[in-house]
């Protein structure tokens, strides 16, 4: 599944991102913690340079508190970069972020000048909430639909701290197709953008082979047994999504499945672990150097036939 949702105000972000970054001292970026490589923008990476980032696994609730200490420690081995795993149950340990953000800054902690923040996450990851938290008053729109944060704005913290937000990004071209059926899982892209059916697919493939026990107890199953489709099928008809002729009504159980996997009613789940995207991206430039290549084949023999 190729998924391309790149709203106009994304591209703009982008462009204006780049043009404050003189006047950032250090990144925030907020991390839906059930994908923490699936909801990490690859730009923040390419122009952060060596400028110390707080990677917030939000929403660490609702995923596996195993594998969320696993991705802490994978984040953590690069330069520069600490992490925190938040809950929105837990609004007092957002003051972590401003202790963090004055001990990556230690020079400017002594400093009359404020410490400037640039916090961005992609869309749906509870970045708004996690800005009105800090802040103590509403400030940030928040929504469960995606792509609520249109506007950059300059939030003024306690301790001399400064947060200048930016509307959630996703990027371009989403060439790791696991990410795209993640991001669409958990609800970061919009609906009209993927098909609900083939979507719910992909997230009982996955739940079947690493939460099996989970997905028993929530549909009372014996067992789980037979492909995506005929376990989909299974589940509506225990849940009554039928249609005329006792045919299962597959894009209704599809958003039944994938709602209750969003409201943590199957559990606390993670999508992936940091193993699983290594491999993924040894895969990624095989796919990259093969695209490359059929490229440079089809040039030569343009060019050849000219000659």
């Amino acid at each position: 599944m190729a998924i391309q949702w790149y709203p106009g105000h994304m591209h703009k972000a982008s462009k204006e991102l780049k043009k404050i970054l003189s006047t950032v001292d250090l990144f925030i970026e907020v991390l839906d913690a059930r994908i923490p490589f699936s909801s990490e923008n690859p730009m923040l990476a390419e122009i952060r340079g060596d400028k110390p980032c707080i990677k917030i696994l939000n929403k660490s609730d609702m995923a596996d508190a195993e594998k969320t200490q696993q991705w802490q420690d994978y984040f953590e081995q690069e330069k520069n970069v600490k992490t925190l795993a938040l809950t929105a149950q837990e609004p007092d340990r957002a003051e972590d972020i401003l202790e963090l953000c004055h001990k990556m800054m230690p020079g400017k902690s002594d400093s009359v000048k404020n410490i400037q923040a640039l916090i961005m996450g992609i869309p749906n990851v509870g970045k708004s909430t996690l800005i009105n938290t800090l802040a103590g008053r509403q400030i940030a729109k928040t929504g469960n639909e995606p792509a609520v944060t249109k506007l950059q704005q300059r939030i003024k913290l306690d301790r001399g701290i400064v947060l200048v937000d930016t509307p959630g990004m996703l990027w371009a071209n989403l060439e790791n197709p696991h990410t795209g059926y993640r991001l669409a899982v958990t609800g970061a892209i919009k609906e009209t953008a993927f098909d609900n059916v083939d979507i719910a697919y992909y997230a009982i493939d996955y739940f079947k082979k690493q939460y099996p026990e989970l997905i028993k107890k929530r549909y009372e199953l014996t067992e789980l047994v037979g492909n995506e489709l005929e376990m989909l099928e299974v589940i509506g008809a225990k849940r009554g999504c039928l249609r005329a002729g006792g045919q299962v009504d597959l894009e209704r159980i599809s958003k039944i499945l994938l709602t209750e996997f969003r409201s943590m009613m199957l559990g606390p789940i993670t999508l992936e672990v940091p193993d699983m995207m290594e491999k993924e991206l040894i895969e990624l430039e095989e796919i990259r150097a093969k695209k490359a290549a059929k490229k440079a084949a089809r040039k030569q023999k343009k060019h050849g036939s000219r000659d």
